[in-house]
């Protein structure tokens, strides 16, 4: 996923990885493993939620359709090295407004994303905006959106060493945005 470099610190030979898995009840056991007869039960109470969206032909709402392609292509310049100083930690979010239930202009965009520490803000601006932004709005991209790159600042120290404990924080980034529900827990 990117993290391959000591100066990242979070690498494979600075990372120490420690499993302590024990098997599952068998309270809640009993009522999930398969039977006889094939049926087997939900492994704890959940809610279970999704939609399509006639917005976009991808069927999703278009705030977290854009947000998605945006933080796919920053890690597209990240891999293929067009943006070199990109590093893997990144996220993005949109903001768009809606008549009639209906998706009529992009708000505001806000990208966030570690790089490395010799890069100006102004650089990282620029570059984001030209090389992800504008290539995954094509033709929505107009000069009255607002943009925010790294809004609070540098972004130097990120990924697991700049932010521990991630699983699971943010999954209504990974179904619908804002637009949908979710059960709660992580997928």
């Amino acid at each position: 996923i990117g993290y391959d470099n000591k100066d990242l610190m979070f690498d494979t030979e600075s990372c120490q990885v420690t499993l302590r898995l024990h098997s599952q009840s068998p309270d809640i056991s009993q009522g999930v493993t398969a039977t006889k007869e094939k049926e087997q039960g939900a492994g704890d109470q959940g809610l279970m939620f999704g939609y399509a969206s006639n917005e976009t032909k991808e069927l999703m709402p278009m705030p977290i359709l854009l947000a998605h392609k945006l933080t796919q292509k920053l890690a597209e310049v990240r891999k293929n090295k067009v943006l070199p100083w990109v590093r893997p930690d990144g996220k993005s979010q949109v903001s768009v407004r809606y008549e009639n239930n209906k998706p009529t202009k992009i708000e505001t965009i806000v990208i966030s994303t570690q790089h490395a520490p010799e890069i100006s803000q102004e650089q990282i601006s620029k570059e984001i905006i030209d090389k992800v932004i504008k290539p995954v709005l094509g033709d929505l991209w107009n000069d009255q959106i607002k943009i925010h790159i790294n809004p609070t600042g540098k972004f130097v120290i990120g990924g697991p060493h700049g932010d521990t404990g991630l699983t699971g924080r943010k999954i209504i980034v990974d179904s619908y945005g804002g637009f949908g529900r979710h059960g709660g827990g992580a997928f």
